[in-house]
Parts: structure tokens; sequence; C-alpha cells
């Protein structure tokens, strides 16, 4: 896509955000089945069915996606979309690699250490560019990525989560085989 064509399909949008704000408020979702056997739980990706399940690091034995991977995956799929568009929009030719690695201490989330945390300790995201744009471009062009990627946004600022759960109690067959 070149950058007439994006700002094209870009432009009416736009416009439609500014006049009707709220017609910029979306919903994105995603959900999974639970695993009849195993520990797992498949999530639609819109592309693929993705069947995540423990990490060898806690139990798995490394045949499904890890979720500690999937975002991961989701914050270095969402940096590169966003590099390539703000670049497109700037007319920079660019391509190369992004990636993200973050460390995490296992011992949290399998409740051995209540001072270990559970989760990511610290997440690293770099750029390997090759273009024919200065070092400042170049550095305009990540801190624009930067501001503009939802998943890291998401993941620096805080965000409201809410969680809630809904239990069904199965039938009396159910619990007879049980």
């Amino acid at each position: 896509m070149d950058r007439e064509t994006l700002r094209g399909v870009q432009q009416p949008l736009k416009q439609l955000y500014r006049e009707r704000p709220e017609a910029g408020t979306i919903l994105l979702e995603a959900s999974g089945t639970l695993g009849e056997e195993g520990l797992s739980c498949s999530v639609q990706t819109g592309r693929a069915m993705v069947e995540a399940g423990l990490h060898p690091a806690t139990g798995g034995d490394g045949s499904l996606a890890c979720s500690g991977d999937l975002l991961l995956q989701a914050l270095v799929a969402c940096a590169g979309v966003t590099l390539a568009a703000v670049a497109t929009n700037r007319s920079i030719a660019v391509s190369g690699t992004v990636r993200a690695e973050g460390e995490l201490d296992v011992r949290g989330t399998l409740g051995m250490d209540p001072g270990a945390p559970v989760g990511f300790r610290n997440i690293r995201l770099s750029f390997e560019l090759q273009t024919d744009a200065g070092d400042r471009e170049v550095a305009d062009l990540v801190a624009t990525t930067e501001k503009y990627c939802v998943v890291l946004q998401t993941l620096l600022g805080p965000v409201s989560v809410a969680v809630t759960a809904h239990a069904t109690t199965a039938g009396p067959e159910a619990q007879a085989q049980a």
C-alpha cells in the first residue's frame, strides 16, 4: 500500500471520528475454548486457531503456544504494523525486523514464592531496520510507532481490567458420570 492509498482509506474514517467521536470507540474481543483433554485453551485468531498451553518451564510439553509468547507476538505484530503504516504515511521506505523479548520468574506463576512477581519483569522491544532515512527520521519513526502502537501503550499504561466468572452446574447425568 502506498501513501496516497493509505491516506485515502484513513481520511473518511478520521472525518467520521472528528464528527462523531463516539464512533471511534470499538470493541475488540477474543475468546477461547478450554481443552477437553490436557491443559489447553484454543483461541481463534481470525486467521487460524491457536491452542495455548503451559510453557515447558511450568509443566507443559512445548507442543502448544505459550500465552507469554502470544503476548510478545501481539506486541511485535502491532509495533510492526504501526511502524509500517507510519513509514508509508511519511513516504519512508523501510524493511527489517521487530523483536520482543521478556523475562519472567516462573516461580511466581507456580505459586512457589510469594515475593516472585507473576508476569513479565521487563520486556524489550527492538527494531532492526534497513532504510535510506537519516538517524533523526528513524528516531522519529520509532517514537511515533511507540506513541500509536496499541499493544505497547496498553502494556505501558494503567488499564482497567474487570474479571468476571459465570459458572453453570452440570446436569444430573454429567454429575453421575463424574
